[in-house]
């Protein structure tokens, strides 16, 4: 329960009571479009004509073959049990579904990334040739590395990348060396089993994490 709620903090959405007009006249065909989450970003890609594809965890796929229930927009409750069970698809929504609710960035990935986009239609067909049913993986394929494909010809997610930094700054830094050391030698003391094997265990441990911090 405890896991489910964490990442519905983290990756559900909140609907605004009242769902704004979204003006569809600044959106061309290939153009990326990013909408923020709780701590992540969400991604798609404008194909027209108020539709947007994008790579949105979803379970109902895997235990229904109802296509009118999946054809719905996607609740929190089907994106988080498709966050924990590694199943998404690619699937086209309208703009108001995609963004429920949310604040929309066009193209704010153009400032960021050193690729230059491809061709709008290009970006389009990729997008559309992709629908389906995907392995999702918070890591290693979300949504940021399907639309990056799409448009720049490379699947790579800038927010991945900064977070595995974040955590990597946390668990490989000096405090944790010395709290693992801490940690260990509390360890062996209450539980009286201070052995050659355990010292050094402690010691590599505490080293290793050292060493790369």
């Amino acid at each position: 329960m405890f896991l489910y709620q964490l990442l519905n903090f983290f990756f559900a959405a909140s609907k605004k009571e009242e769902d704004p007009k979204y003006d569809l006249s600044p959106y061309k065909r290939g153009d990326l479009l990013e909408v923020p989450r709780t701590l992540f970003t969400h991604f798609g890609i404008y194909l027209g004509d108020n539709r947007v594809a994008h790579l949105i965890p979803d379970i109902l796929p895997v235990i229904s073959k109802n296509k009118s229930a999946i054809a719905k927009m996607v609740t929190n409750n089907r994106l988080v049990l498709g966050v924990i069970m590694k199943v998404a698809s690619v699937r086209v929504d309208s703009v108001a579904d995609f963004a429920y609710g949310s604040e929309i960035l066009i193209n704010h990935m153009d400032r960021v990334c050193s690729q230059p986009p491809l061709d709008g239609d290009e970006v389009a067909r990729r997008a559309e040739k992709l629908l389906g049913s995907v392995t999702y993986s918070l890591l290693w394929y979300n949504c940021e590395h399907y639309v990056m494909y799409c448009r720049y010809g490379m699947a790579i997610s800038y927010q991945t990348y900064q977070f595995c930094t974040t955590v990597r700054k946390i668990i490989c830094s000096r405090m944790s060396a010395y709290l693992t050391a801490l940690c260990g030698v509390g360890t062996m003391l209450y539980m009286g089993c201070v052995t050659p094997l355990t010292v050094l265990s402690t010691l590599l441990i505490s080293f290793t994490i050292w060493m790369a911090a």
